[in-house]
């Protein structure tokens, strides 16, 4: 996973109300096979990972990746948000930072991941200030694109790409003076 740039790495927990936004240990091994292998989840992503895959190929201890969080709640993984730069696969993002989340269904509807969401943008804002944050979405999956607007995402464009219309915003922290 490419470097968010000069920021140091972990930080200190990051603290919400209900949340904890911290790096990967291995008890969260199961959570992230579960995360990957769900239909729910994969819906918007191409579909789920097969499981037997999953449990052959996810390491017992995670690797250290800048700008992965573990959303923790209660002391259980409940969903992923990560902070990457953008490599490629989304040609809007290169070179930049993308948010991207996922979380366990049963997590779903209780503002989780704006909340979650919403202090990883925080921190990236103290960390890298003024560095712009995009995210795609496909214009289908509504929760997410609630959640763009939510966390004050701007709709940059619109295209099509793996067979379905995409939507592409930006995030700063920089508000504009006028």
């Amino acid at each position: 996973m490419p470097e968010l740039g000069p920021v140091a790495w972990p930080p200190a927990p990051i603290r919400t109300e209900r949340l904890v936004l911290r790096e990967p240990e291995a008890r969260d091994r199961a959570a992230v096979i579960e995360l990957l292998a769900s239909p729910e989840v994969g819906t918007y992503l191409g579909g789920p990972q097969p499981r037997d895959v999953l449990e052959r190929t996810t390491p017992e201890a995670p690797e250290r990746r800048p700008g992965l969080f573990v959303v923790d709640l209660d002391g259980a993984m409940i969903g992923l948000v990560m902070l990457t730069r953008g490599t490629g696969h989304l040609p809007h993002a290169a070179g930049r930072v993308e948010l991207g989340y996922l979380f366990l269904p049963q997590a779903w509807g209780h503002g989780y991941a704006a909340e979650a969401c919403a202090a990883a943008l925080d921190w990236f804002a103290g960390a890298l200030p003024g560095g712009p944050v995009v995210l795609a979405t496909q214009t289908a999956n509504v929760r997410s694109m609630r959640l763009a607007a939510k966390l004050g995402f701007i709709e940059g464009e619109r295209y099509e790409a793996y067979g379905a219309e995409q939507w592409f915003g930006v995030w700063s922290s920089v508000t504009p003076s006028g």
